[in-house]
C-alpha cells in the first residue's frame, strides 16, 4: 500500500518541480560545483533549466515564483496527507481533483505576475505540458489494454 502512495506522491510533485525550474540571467555566472539548484524555500535558487527559463523573469519574477511554488508543494502534501488512509477509488478521485484544483490556482498566480509576452510563452509551455503528459497516459493505457485482449 505504500508503494502506489510514494509513487502517487512523487508524480504530483514532478509539475511543480518542473516549473520550479528557470533559468538565471545570463549576466549571472553559474553557481559552483556541488552548490545546489535550489535552496527548498522558494528563494533565490532555481537552477540553470526547465521549461521557465524560456520567459525570461526578473529577480522579482522567480522570487516571487519561487515562494508560490513552494507554499503549492507545502498545500499539495497537506492534501495528500488528508487522503493518506482513504484510498478506495472514490477518494483517489477526490485527492486528484483537488491537486488539480491546486496547480491550476498555483499557475494562475504565476500567470499574474508575468508580463503579456511571458503569459504567451507560459501558455505554450503548460500546453505542451499536457500534450507530454496525454501522451504518457496513453503509452500507459496501451500495454494494460494489450494485456486484456
Amino acid at each position: 500500500m505504500r508503494k502506489p502512495l510514494t509513487a502517487l506522491l512523487f508524480a504530483a510533485t514532478l509539475p511543480t518541480l518542473a516549473m520550479a525550474a528557470t533559468q538565471a540571467p545570463s549576466d549571472v555566472p553559474p553557481p559552483p560545483a556541488g552548490a545546489p539548484m535550489m535552496d527548498g524555500h522558494g528563494g533565490k535558487h532555481f537552477g540553470h533549466g526547465g521549461p521557465m527559463r524560456e520567459l525570461n523573469l526578473t529577480q522579482e519574477q522567480r522570487e516571487q515564483i519561487g515562494k508560490l511554488m513552494g507554499d503549492s508543494m507545502k498545500s499539495r502534501h497537506e492534501i495528500t496527507e488528508k487522503y493518506f488512509n482513504k484510498l478506495p477509488a472514490a477518494e483517489r478521485k477526490a485527492m486528484q481533483d483537488e491537486l488539480k484544483a491546486n496547480r491550476d490556482k498555483t499557475d494562475q498566480s504565476i500567470r499574474g505576475l508575468l508580463t503579456p509576452d511571458q503569459q504567451k510563452k507560459f501558455d505554450e509551455i503548460k500546453a505542451k505540458r499536457e500534450q507530454r503528459k496525454a501522451e504518457w497516459a496513453a503509452k500507459q493505457k496501451a500495454p494494460a489494454d494489450a494485456k486484456t485482449n
